[in-house]
């Protein structure tokens, strides 16, 4: 029997539940991008923290460990599109909340024009019609590398292969019936 994998929380809550701007903004970010909830909001946040306080523990190591520590840092948020080559450990503190959710698979297959909305797009993504090099992937929080952003398409086996949704008119059919107007 392999080894079981203990699952984690990947977000902490925000320490006070009842906080006007944060609950409005925490909205905002969830329709803007698509979310399906808050948590997925969350979930961003402790990433961003994350890289952050690394960061910050890498800035106060000593300068042997520091240069080792922060190549790893900077080559990891280098291959997943958060910074540049050339940027340093303090543009790491610069970042922001909609800095991460920008490298979403979601996000970034609308950006793509694969799909005629952000909410298509995480339709299109969990039913299994797109692909990143050549892998379906069905999880649309999860960070797009660098490398692989121009490899992402339609799935092989998806009928929309060959189409390009955000391109194409909507158009009615010959079909269905015009909505009539009732006059007073």
């Amino acid at each position: 029997m392999g080894d079981i994998k203990k699952l984690r929380k990947k977000y902490v809550k925000p320490g006070h539940p009842w906080q006007k701007d944060r609950i409005r903004s925490e909205i905002l970010l969830v329709g803007r991008y698509g979310l399906r909830n808050k948590r997925e909001v969350w979930i961003a946040r402790t990433l961003l923290g994350d890289f952050r306080r690394r960061a910050r523990e890498v800035l106060s190591l000593p300068s042997a460990e520091k240069e080792n520590e922060e190549k790893k840092l900077m080559g990891r948020l280098h291959r997943i599109g958060l910074l540049s080559e050339n940027a340093s450990i303090d543009d790491v503190l610069d970042l922001t909340l909609p800095s991460i959710l920008e490298r979403r698979f979601q996000t970034v297959v609308y950006k793509l024009g694969l799909a005629r909305s952000i909410h298509q797009a995480r339709q299109l993504i969990v039913h299994g019609h797109v692909a990143a090099k050549g892998t379906v992937v069905r999880s649309p929080g999860r960070l797009v590398r660098t490398e692989e952003e121009s490899q992402i398409a339609y799935a092989p086996n998806s009928p929309f292969v060959g189409r390009n949704l955000a391109k194409e008119e909507v158009e009615e059919s010959p079909n269905e019936p015009q909505k009539k107007t009732q006059s007073k």
